[in-house]
């Protein structure tokens, strides 16, 4: 199976911690060349700098936040201008908020669709000219496993992960005839820092480890998933060997979400 993405430009946001750095580390030893994007600078550094260490490849950053249009414009503008353009985008930006309808302020609403959304349109929009130029590229729009299972008290995050997915299978067939494929992935409980954060929320007794095995029983598989298993997902679906699959939304989550 080739996995390689040599030669391949690499943007990821929200990709300084969590799942997004874990699609960093794996992308890195696949061989691209990685571009991370986060709002931290601090944490970006610290990111970045790891990165390097543990896979020797060439990594860079930018702080920015995805909901600044200049900002991540003139992000593009300078990838385009070092290395051409970006090969591979993963819009991963974007935490999870949730609230009853009738409590959520219009604020709420509109922040998250602009940073988990709004953002992703504006990013695609900005690399597809160099991927239609080449007649090759990747687009991996991170959501979660609520966009096929919305509840009551799961807005605004299931809407507009919902709306990401039903964006993702439009902007895949508008651009199939020019070799670029757009993915979506529907994210359950995978272990990372999100998780660190609900059990120190929690007040839970437990420690972290039994925290989580805890929270992993009600799951098919009967545990969390680990972020290098989601970020492998993705180097298949950047590399050739995922060059036949696009429009779709993949569920992982160890089979806990009823949707297909």
């Amino acid at each position: 199976m080739n996995l390689d993405l040599s030669n391949r430009c690499a943007l990821i946001t929200g990709g300084s911690a969590g799942l997004g750095f874990a699609t960093a580390l794996e992308f890195a030893r696949y061989g691209a060349h990685v571009i991370i994007v986060a709002r931290n600078g601090d944490r970006l550094a610290r990111a970045v700098d790891q990165l390097r260490t543990e896979t020797g490849a060439q990594i860079e950053g930018f702080a920015a936040d995805v909901t600044d249009r200049d900002a991540i414009s003139n992000v593009c503008a300078q990838i385009a201008q070092r290395r051409g353009g970006v090969d591979i985008l993963v819009n991963n930006a974007g935490g999870s908020a949730r609230g009853s309808i009738e409590t959520l302020s219009e604020e709420a609403w509109q922040a998250d669709f602009e940073i988990k959304l709004f953002s992703a349109i504006r990013l695609c929009r900005l690399v597809l000219p160099h991927m239609r130029a080449q007649r090759w590229g990747r687009i991996i729009n991170i959501v979660n496993t609520l966009a096929k299972t919305p509840g009551a008290g799961t807005a605004p995050t299931s809407v507009s992960r919902a709306a990401g997915v039903a964006f993702t299978k439009v902007l895949a067939h508008e651009v199939a005839s020019d070799n670029i494929l757009v993915n979506a992935i529907c994210v359950g409980r995978i272990d990372s820092e999100q998780w660190r954060r609900f059990h120190r929320q929690s007040g839970a007794s437990l420690d972290y480890a039994d925290y989580l095995a805890n929270e992993g029983r009600a799951i098919p598989l009967g545990r969390l998933g680990r972020p290098d298993e989601f970020a492998g997902l993705l180097c298949l679906l950047a590399s050739e060997a995922g060059g036949y699959i696009t429009g779709t939304a993949i569920n992982v989550d160890g089979g806990l979400s009823p949707a297909v």
